[in-house]
């Protein structure tokens, strides 16, 4: 990787960017698993958009979702995969070189 290639942003997992799925794994990864409504009330997102951006995580392979019951009420349970937990933190190392990279570099005003 060149020195100019450094300060790419178009290499971080793109998937994984977009800020509402950035918010799900980003609170997956601190926890073993989350339930439904705890996802929906600390991203803020509907329960439409949270269904639907965990689907697209789960069809990634970076989420695994669990549907059960707790007695007569359902509960859905999600949590990160192996290849999820990877995949985040990826992505952090290499925003944290983009952000160094950035702060090393100099420029004339």
């Amino acid at each position: 990787m060149t020195d100019a290639h450094h300060y790419h942003v178009e290499t971080l997992d793109r998937f994984i960017h977009e800020p509402a799925r950035l918010m799900i794994v980003a609170l997956l990864y601190s926890v073993d698993r989350a339930d439904f409504l705890y996802l929906q009330r600390e991203t803020g997102l509907t329960k439409g958009n949270l269904s639907a951006q965990l689907a697209k995580l789960e069809r990634a392979g970076y989420v695994r979702i669990e549907k059960t019951f707790r007695g007569k009420m359902p509960l859905t349970v999600c949590s990160l995969t192996a290849e999820g937990r990877q995949a985040f933190e990826q992505y952090r190392a290499r925003l944290q070189q983009l952000m160094a990279a950035t702060q090393q570099r100099s420029y004339v005003v």
